[in-house]
């Protein structure tokens, strides 16, 4: 039940921790999706709540949701004007060179009947920046926060894959695959008109853990 992953919750909106493997759309197979939970969401509200945006179906963690059309119409355009502040935690199957720096790598998509469609690094395609910070390396893997200043489809995915040689571990399109996939929304500030900001924050999956990273700093650390 998703009402034990509720983050954040107003008159307005919610912040659910999604978890990995839980798409948010409905699948084309009709497999279940974040679509079978919104009965459970509601708190009272005839309405269910609707998505803000979007996390891939192997990405953890803060997943917005307004509670009326309004708020819908309002907090989309806090996304759209870049003004939501993100963070992400990922594991990485590889060491970037350096410590921290922002990739400017515009994104397109691609598709081909051999791999299906995915996104890829293209000067003629979308803008889209992301900044990027080493937290622990271990056993030739980087622990990394990552807090994009746009949101392209696929964005960090295809960043760490292409801008630092170093996908993320278990991402099944841009690296080699896995049980996991070590790619986690840690944190969400959404800032109203009139209102207290939407703060969220998601804890780290046990599945870093796992992988030998356990804790994660707070921001500024």
């Amino acid at each position: 039940m998703l009402v034990n992953h509720v983050l954040f919750l107003d008159g307005e909106a919610l912040v659910i921790d999604k978890p990995a493997g839980l798409p948010v759309d409905r699948p084309r197979d009709g497999s279940l999706s974040l679509e079978n939970h919104l009965d459970g969401l509601t708190f009272g509200f005839r309405r269910w709540p609707h998505a803000v945006h979007r996390l891939d179906r192997d990405t953890s963690g803060c997943l917005l949701l307004s509670r009326n059309p309004k708020a819908h119409a309002r907090l989309q355009q806090a996304f759209e004007q870049g003004l939501v502040i993100k963070r992400y935690l990922a594991v990485l199957d590889g060491v970037p060179e350096g410590e921290s720096g922002t990739i400017d790598l515009a994104l397109s998509k691609t598709s081909t009947a051999e791999e299906g469609w995915r996104m890829r690094g293209d000067p003629a395609g979308k803008a889209a920046r992301t900044g990027w910070r080493v937290i622990e390396v271990k056993d030739g893997r980087a622990f990394v926060e990552f807090t994009p200043e746009t949101g392209r489809t696929h964005q960090i995915r295809v960043h760490a894959a292409e801008a630092l040689g170093a996908p993320v571990v278990g991402d099944p399109i841009y690296g080699s695959g896995g049980k996991h996939t070590l790619l986690h929304a840690a944190a969400l500030t959404v800032p109203r008109a009139g209102k207290d900001p939407i703060v969220a924050v998601a804890p780290l999956p046990e599945r870093f853990a796992e992988a030998g990273f356990a804790l994660a700093p707070v921001q500024g650390d």
